[in-house]
């Protein structure tokens, strides 16, 4: 890790900041072309949807402004965010309809299991290739790795092998109806031990590892 980088966790007035990053990162992608075809629209509707799950992250995840990490703690089911599906269409209008699609489509592969959800990763583009990203992804695998907690993303084409790099491996491909390709990947923790983290309301057994070793 570059030693002059520094892990900053995101504070609340930096939601606004966080959402912009991400936005830069997602806004060339196929993915954001899929998700508001509207060329004009894009960056305001990328940047106010974000903006809600970066605020929904600061009650139940975490968010890295290093570069952006935006992730949950999901050791049991939690709400989306209070008032979603208005928000969502304030945010995207007439795009709301394909960001539901996209969360339902990623959501069929997510695990039940207590995990870690990796749910937005970016760099800004001035920052690419400084080790902004390794050095978030290193201190993120080793926060995991000392809570032995599994982690669960799904990510554009393009990123899977910096994740790999981490310890993820790929599971089945998913493509978006006449949009781009995503990968979910998931990573179990390493050098710990096989007991997970669990809700004592609603015990329940091994089955990552009987599913996914």
């Amino acid at each position: 890790m570059d030693s002059s980088i520094r892990i900053r966790a995101a504070r609340w007035t930096d939601r606004q900041t966080v959402a912009a990053l991400i936005t830069d990162t997602l806004h060339p992608s196929p993915l954001a072309g899929w998700l508001v075809p509207d060329a004009a629209q894009r960056r305001r509707v990328l940047t106010d949807v974000v903006a809600v799950w970066v605020e929904h992250a600061m009650v139940f995840g975490d968010v890295d402004l290093t570069a952006a990490i935006v992730g949950f703690h999901r050791y049991r089911p939690i709400p989306p965010p209070a008032n979603y599906p208005t928000r969502l269409v304030e945010a995207a209008g007439s795009h709301a309809e394909r960001f539901t699609a996209l969360e339902g489509l990623i959501a069929q592969q997510q695990p039940t299991e207590p995990h870690y959800h990796l749910a937005l990763l970016a760099v800004s583009p001035t920052r690419q290739r400084a080790g902004c990203g390794s050095a978030l992804l290193g201190h993120h695998r080793a926060r995991l790795d000392r809570i032995d907690l599994p982690s669960w993303t799904t990510v554009p084409a393009e990123a899977e092998r910096l994740l790999t790099r981490y310890g993820y491996t790929l599971r089945p491909p998913l493509t978006v109806p006449n949009g781009p390709s995503l990968r979910p990947m998931r990573r179990n923790p390493h050098h710990a031990s096989r007991t997970m983290p669990t809700n004592s309301a609603r015990p329940i057994g091994d089955r990552w590892h009987d599913q996914h070793a």
